[in-house]
């Protein structure tokens, strides 16, 4: 039995793990699925940052009492990145995840350009995801049924400038590491994944959008099965 840490992207709480968490479940294995990191949610001047992240992760990890295996998806990976020494860990995973070298931010990882369409930043220092469902939906999980997309659309999260903007520390690495790369992903596009994905121990890949535990949780939780 394997013990699994699951951790959400920004903009979004863990209930998108949901069907994934189920698959392991079932199959034995004990998941503990991050609701929420700090640097996501509604009110502005709580927000943290990619450190504050990370100090939510560790307690999660350290609580487990075991080794894990740490997943994490999207900007998770900056998170899971930070963690890269920690002595519970025996095994992370990028999904699509950015994988940061010392010093890169989330923003150093789009390449110094903008972020996707589908984020603007405000005012209040957050930036959030576009009202547009169907620029969400092609941006996200093209691949997803219409209906099931836009209700996951629609709990999208404010997400705070800085967690976008901290530089990683990304301590060396004590562990092996897995990258599921997501071949039809618009958002963190499959090249550059596959580029971050090089300094992987082993590659995974799915036909999948930016969202495989939406689309493909079937797919998904088989690849993490096998890791250990």
């Amino acid at each position: 039995m394997t013990h699994y840490v699951l951790v959400p992207g920004g903009f979004i709480d863990g209930r998108y793990w949901d069907g994934v968490a189920q698959r392991l479940e079932k199959a034995g294995h004990h998941v503990d699925v991050v609701d929420q990191l700090p640097s996501a949610g509604f009110d502005p001047s709580a927000l943290g940052d990619l450190t504050t992240d990370a100090a939510a992760v560790r307690r999660r990890v350290e609580d487990a009492g075991e080794p894990v295996v740490l997943v994490g998806h999207s900007y998770g990976g900056m998170v899971i990145t930070e963690l890269a020494d920690h002595p519970d860990i025996a095994h992370s995973v990028y999904l699509a995840a950015a994988w940061p070298a010392r010093g890169q931010s989330m923003f150093d990882l789009f390449g110094g350009g903008p972020p996707p369409a589908w984020i603007a930043a405000q005012p209040d220092g957050t930036l959030r995801a576009t009202d547009d469902l169907q620029l969400l939906r092609d941006g996200l999980c093209a691949d997803v049924e219409r209906e099931q997309a836009e209700a996951e659309l629609q709990r999208m999260l404010p997400q705070s400038l800085t967690s976008a903007s901290t530089p990683s520390s990304a301590p060396a690495r004590a562990h092996p590491t897995t990258y599921i790369v997501c071949e039809q992903d618009m958002t963190l596009r499959p090249a550059a994944q596959e580029q971050m994905a090089a300094a992987a121990d082993r590659v995974e890949r799915l036909p999948s959008s930016h969202q495989p535990m939406l689309s493909m949780p079937d797919e998904l939780a088989a690849i993490l099965a096998r890791v250990s």
